[in-house]
């Protein structure tokens, strides 16, 4: 199959051409002429492979593409997806209005095929009022679909149980990186979502160009992407079980007449969520078209897919969940930190300091208006959130997913105490009541995910919770020894 659906109206290749190397080309400060640029998208098209993906951050791709499109003979053809990356914080229906308007503008277009968006924090309820100011501009027309990009499936499962239509989320996935075949799976199947996995050449280094080639000093590497991945590389488990892994996919290579590249990216398409690999070019300077379509045309085997697996055995995961690289450590970047993607994570909630010891945080529920308490009271060093379900503002969030509900439950709990100086890691005890005890093994289950290794004192009961549709409340306390 070399073609999708996305969503009803939205067919794409199942390569599509990603052009973060714009930025790569740009980096000297020169920007690409975008008439002559744009003619070299001309062959990538008629090739069928029509679909292209932009950032407001790839330098001036997405001028380069709306250019195409506007102006080339071919360019009815083609799907362009870009996204959105705002820096941490709150986030109002202007300022997300300003930014569509902006990539409408840069690619000369009425509608953006693919918006997606993507978020630093999820603590931070703010992240949700993006995607639902998304949804207000998809109804209005300035948006034709909603994605994100490097949303872990936690948080993937909250945006689409309280409504958005989400029908792709961006995230890496390679021979490498097997974050996205755990949980992130059940989530897409659930909701009928398309993972759009970028990486799978890992920067360059799941081609044959590195195969039983010496490990560079990072210093000696040519390109940010090729930074990025040698980190994945070393948190792998290094430079050895990467080239037996290198050796294993060249002799499947050998085995179909193909580049070790083609099966890299073909066994990442052998994963049932994934809608499409994206594939890096340099226009004008680096063109892979053959190659990308013979991917395509390449039927793998019980005992290539055995031999393949075998040899990802031996590396160590990735840690985390997807996206994780761009949250928390190790931070998987071409720097290794966020220094050149943030200066700083602004905090959920403000504290309101009470008398010397004792502060006090509001989340801003209607709930804690007319009813007389906090969100949370910090008394010392110890930290006592309140029974916390899942609303935001007034809204309930999560819809009748107990799994989304915790987890966002667990995100109001962690701003809380983490806007008094502490973290999650300083949880010493939580109580969790269910609505329904039928739904005691998915709540407790995403508790597990999110307390992994904290592992605090725990009661789970059953109690009727007071709201139409709240399926978990959760209250926890904290002492925050630093």
């Amino acid at each position: 199959m070399k073609r999708t659906f996305l969503a009803p109206d939205l067919e794409i290749s199942r390569v599509i051409t990603g052009l973060w190397q714009i930025a790569d080309m740009e980096r000297d400060g020169q920007t690409l002429d975008p008439v002559a640029t744009a003619e070299y998208m001309a062959p990538y098209v008629e090739a069928g492979l029509t679909t292209f993906d932009m950032a407001d951050h790839y330098g001036s791709s997405e001028i380069i593409t709306g250019t195409f499109k506007n102006t080339h003979a071919l360019g009815h053809r083609v799907q362009l997806f870009t996204k959105w990356v705002p820096k941490p914080g709150k986030l109002d229906k202007a300022t997300v209005r300003s930014a569509i308007q902006l990539a409408l503008d840069r690619m000369q277009q009425n509608a953006i095929d693919l918006m997606q968006f993507h978020a630093w924090y999820y603590p931070d309820p703010a992240w949700l009022d993006g995607l639902f100011y998304l949804k207000e501009l998809k109804e209005e027309g300035l948006i034709k679909h909603i994605g994100v990009t490097n949303f872990d499936a936690a948080h993937l499962r909250i945006a689409l149980a309280s409504g958005i239509p989400i029908v792709s989320n961006q995230v890496c996935h390679s021979l490498i990186d097997q974050r996205a075949m755990g949980k992130m799976v059940a989530v897409c199947k659930q909701y009928n979502t398309k993972i759009l996995a970028f990486g799978t050449l890992a920067g360059g280094f799941l081609t044959d160009k590195w195969l039983n080639k010496p490990e560079p000093k990072m210093e000696d590497l040519e390109t940010w992407s090729e930074m990025k991945y040698k980190r994945f590389i070393d948190a792998a488990g290094g430079w050895e079980p990467y080239q037996r892994l290198l050796n294993v996919t060249h002799s499947v290579a050998n085995k179909h007449g193909v580049s070790l590249a083609n099966i890299a990216s073909r066994f990442i398409l052998e994963n049932p969520a994934v809608g499409a690999v994206i594939v890096g070019a340099r226009l004008g300077r680096s063109e892979h078209i053959e190659d990308n379509q013979k991917m395509l045309d390449i039927e793998l085997d019980g005992e290539d897919v055995a031999l393949i697996k075998a040899a990802q055995s031996e590396l160590d995961l990735i840690p985390g969940d997807c996206g994780d690289e761009y949250r928390k450590p190790p931070f998987l970047t071409a720097s290794g930190d966020l220094s050149h993607h943030l200066e700083t994570i602004p905090k959920a909630f403000q504290s309101i300091k009470k008398s010397d010891s004792r502060s006090q945080i509001f989340s801003g529920t209607e709930w804690e208006d007319y009813a007389g308490y906090c969100r949370a009271v910090k008394d010392g060093n110890r930290v006592h959130v309140s029974g916390t379900t899942a609303t935001h503002g007034s809204e309930m969030i999560g819809g009748n997913d107990p799994i989304a509900q915790t987890h966002f439950v667990i995100d109001k709990i962690e701003a809380a105490i983490e806007s008094f100086g502490g973290s999650l890691e300083d949880v010493v005890r939580t109580r969790i009541f269910v609505n329904n005890l039928d739904d005691w093994e998915p709540v407790a289950r995403a508790h597990g995910d999110r307390f992994k290794d904290i592992n605090p004192a725990n009661t789970l009961v059953e109690a009727r919770l007071v709201g139409e549709g709240y399926l978990v409340e959760i209250e926890a306390e904290a002492v925050i020894n630093s």
